[in-house]
């Protein structure tokens, strides 16, 4: 970390929105491989980290994902229904108590021991958003309202329980297209599941 700081140096940074979330334009310069220095402009998105989980049950080989609408992918030609695991921004609290309180207000799931695997940016070059990745497992004695979201911040979200080997068919498909997802899913079929992608 500190090696890359010294090869930045910020002449300007200013605010061009801080409505939603903060987006920024910067002015700096980077030293490049060979010494020299660059001077190079960037917008970035700062609307903080995130969490994301997926809820699996080793017996019955079913996981549970929500569906809902998202207008990003709306205006680039998706329908914006996606497919997606429980998410959320932090907001002030750590990774795994704010995805314990996403994913019972999504899912209506409530979980206890949640095992972070690994940590990602999804978007470098322009967001500053990272996400934390958790799996837990799940029951039917585990679910404690109907989920859905919270109504005021818009949310209006289905809870879907499927098999895996349907999930992995979806991402195959093209029905599922989220990125974050399709990763933890992936995670689960090298390390939860024996598939056949694993020569089981």
């Amino acid at each position: 970390m500190r090696e890359t700081a010294e090869r930045v140096r910020v002449i300007e940074s200013r605010v061009l929105s801080d409505d939603w979330y903060l987006l920024k334009k910067t002015v700096f310069e980077f030293r490049r491989a060979d010494g020299s220095w660059q001077r190079q402009q960037r917008e970035t998105y700062d609307r903080g980290n995130g969490a994301t989980l997926l809820l699996y049950q080793p017996p019955s080989r079913r996981v549970v994902l929500t569906r809902q609408f998202r207008f990003p992918a709306f205006v680039n030609g998706h329908d914006g229904m996606l497919v997606e695991a429980p998410a959320g921004l932090l907001d002030q609290a750590t990774p795994e108590q704010r995805i314990r309180a996403e994913v019972e207000e999504e899912t209506g799931y409530r979980v206890g021991e949640v095992r972070k695997v690994f940590e990602a940016f999804m978007s470098p070059g322009s967001v500053t958003e990272k996400l934390f990745f958790f799996v837990a497992e799940y029951d039917a004695a585990s679910k404690v309202s109907a989920g859905g979201g919270i109504e005021a911040e818009g949310e209006d979200i289905e809870v879907i329980e499927l098999p895996f080997e349907e999930a992995l068919a979806m991402i195959r498909r093209g029905d599922i297209v989220d990125g974050k997802t399709i990763m933890l899913l992936q995670y689960a079929a090298m390390h939860l599941f024996d598939t056949p992608e694993r020569g089981a």
